[in-house]
């Protein structure tokens, strides 16, 4: 397995506390100074069919970002299918899976100047079936660098325990980054938490405030959380939504509540609603003050005359199975990912990571 080429892994210590955004901005700041980036995410659990391959979603990602030249499905090696568990347990193929990891790695890697190993979940994460992500950082020979969520007694604790686990296989954590701060206790959390860390011995590379784009839907994701097709403005489906609504209120109070980027939920066959937002719609060429669309719930398609009237408008339109609760709450508990394409959060995340993280300190700690 190549030992050469310089590489950090990115953990966390829980699930969406920003390992791909850290990965997405680290990939950004380092070809600007060392040039050749590469990537790979060994053991990933959320994944899409591509070409006949089960590939991770941040790797696809990363795939469509940057032109990271390797193959994708050396990037992402081993997706963990709803059944994967089972048939490891029945089989137990570890060096198999050990194998494909190198190889990947080794693709990965060739003839880069540096690589990122995106980890899965906390430290722990795969020890059902022998490769967690301390194992895995173990494997590639790569030393760790942890993200957790912002604040200071809890994200500590959480990363004594991973650090611990990191540890037992003699894998070094070279630093922490702490997510999702809020930007009025920035220079309050940065030095307490510094001074928490140093008495564990690890140091505190980058504190990133958080970026309310980053955790907005756009409608193509909601299309997605609900079930749901678009009949109209699939074109407009990287709209970002800022706040939800359901109307179920009669038209005039409904009015009240619409701002630019919000969505609208409300059954098929409340025509008085559509129409209100089709009026709202209509008042504004821009579309920033528009709202951002519109969720038409329990698979109720409006009558002929209404259907015309928003194919003439420019509201993108959902038809969704679920009734209007059901909607709204699966809304409210999606994870928010960063899709391909998605050019302005993208940008945002490079900006964000160049900013707060201090990348030359991780370089000196990695050499």
């Amino acid at each position: 397995m190549n030992t050469v080429t310089k590489r950090i892994f990115v953990a966390a210590t829980q699930q969406n506390d920003g390992k791909t955004t850290t990965a997405v901005g680290l990939i950004a700041a380092l070809s600007k100074s060392l040039g050749r980036i590469g990537f790979i995410k060994p053991v990933g659990q959320r994944f899409v069919d591509y070409d006949g391959n089960k590939i991770d979603e941040d790797t696809m990602l990363i795939n469509e970002t940057f032109d990271v030249n390797t193959p994708v499905e050396a990037m992402s090696p081993i997706a963990v299918e709803p059944d994967f568990t089972r048939r490891y347990i029945e089989h137990q193929n570890n060096e198999n899976l050990v194998r494909r990891i190198q190889n990947s790695f080794d693709r990965a890697s060739w003839e880069k100047d540096f690589c990122i190993i995106e980890g899965t979940g906390h430290a722990g994460v795969g020890s059902v079936f022998d490769l967690s992500n301390a194992r895995v950082a173990k494997l590639l020979s790569s030393k760790v660098l942890l993200v957790t969520q912002g604040g200071i007694g809890r994200p500590i604790d959480e990363i004594v325990l991973n650090k611990a686990l990191f540890e037992k296989e003699g894998v070094e954590l070279v630093g922490v980054i702490l997510n999702k701060v809020l930007p009025e206790k920035m220079d309050y959390i940065a030095d307490f938490a510094r001074r928490g860390l140093e008495r564990l011995g690890v140091e505190l590379l980058g504190v990133i405030p958080i970026e309310p784009m980053l955790a907005k839907a756009t409608l193509i994701q909601v299309a997605e959380r609900v079930g749901g097709d678009f009949i109209h403005g699939a074109r407009q489906g990287m709209r970002r939504v800022d706040r939800v609504i359901i109307g179920a209120m009669n038209s005039i109070h409904v009015m009240e509540h619409f701002s630019p980027g919000t969505l609208v939920i409300t059954p098929g066959d409340r025509e008085d609603v559509i129409l209100a937002a089709l009026s709202i719609t209509s008042l504004h060429e821009r579309e920033e003050g528009q709202i951002a669309g519109l969720v038409l719930s329990g698979d109720l398609k409006p009558h002929k005359r209404i259907l015309d009237l928003i194919n003439a408008s420019n509201l993108p339109t959902i038809l969704s199975p679920h009734d209007s609760y059901t909607v709204a709450s699966l809304i409210n508990t999606m994870t928010i990912k960063t899709l391909p394409g998605d050019r302005k959060k993208i940008s945002r995340i490079q900006e964000l990571i160049s900013q707060h993280i201090q990348v030359q300190r991780l370089l000196e700690k990695i050499q």
